[in-house]
């Protein structure tokens, strides 16, 4: 079932025997009301974290933000720092799905390897909120479960782009395919964080050329630098 089809206002349930002096701290949320109420508060914070910054955002806020009460978010969360982790881990479970259905159809030969890097650059021009990411790469230096769950997505993200560069190429030696991972990983990184650059192609444009770029890049014959003391 779709949960924003189903959300209603939550249902403020008072523990039993309690005065109600205080009672927000410590009121409880109906359960058929609790995926509402945090998908409210979640995006109540993609907001605030963005356009205030994650540190000068009050809990408070976010409880007028999302329409509920700051005891409402409590019941939900620890505090912001598992809100943003919450942020971190949908973003991450998302994108991972993305680029591994781009992977998977390489694999099995059903999209062709052109198409399949325009759609890499479509899935890495598609961050919406580039606020938000960056103060997400800030709290990862902070934050360890953060960190993690950035560092695993980009594992991911590693295990994909090889498997598209071995398709481009496939007499890419293993030092090779470690760099078109690394390029990949920076191509993708860039592109969801254009604006500030003031680019001067379109979204289109800027997908076409970038996989074509990418695409001739490697398969250019292209020797392994020498180990070090050779």
């Amino acid at each position: 079932m779709n949960v924003h089809s189903t959300c209603m206002p939550p249902t403020i349930v008072p523990p039993q025997g309690q005065p109600k002096r205080g009672v927000e701290t410590r009121m409880s949320i109906a359960p058929q009301h609790e995926p509402c109420t945090r998908e409210r508060v979640v995006e109540a914070a993609r907001q605030l974290f963005a356009s205030r910054g994650f540190h000068q955002t009050a809990m408070s806020d976010l409880a007028e933000t999302a329409g509920v009460s700051v005891g409402a978010i409590y019941r939900l969360f620890k505090g912001k720092a598992e809100i943003i982790q919450f942020i971190v881990e949908s973003d991450s479970q998302l994108r991972i799905s993305e680029i591994q259905t781009l992977a998977d159809q390489v694999r099995s030969r059903s999209l062709p390897i052109r198409a399949a890097l325009t759609q890499m650059m479509v899935l890495s021009l598609s961050e919406k909120n580039e606020a938000l990411s960056f103060e997400i790469l800030a709290e990862a230096h902070r934050n360890d479960a953060v960190a993690c769950t950035i560092t695993d997505m980009c594992r991911h993200f590693r295990g994909a782009f090889r498997c598209l560069a071995e398709a481009v190429n496939p007499q890419l030696t293993a030092l090779q395919l470690d760099a078109a991972e690394e390029l990949l990983l920076a191509c993708a990184f860039g592109l969801g964080h254009r604006n500030l650059s003031a680019p001067r192609l379109g979204i289109a444009d800027t997908t076409e050329s970038a996989a074509q770029m990418i695409y001739a890049a490697l398969n250019l014959q292209v020797s392994d630098p020498p180990t070090a003391g050779a």
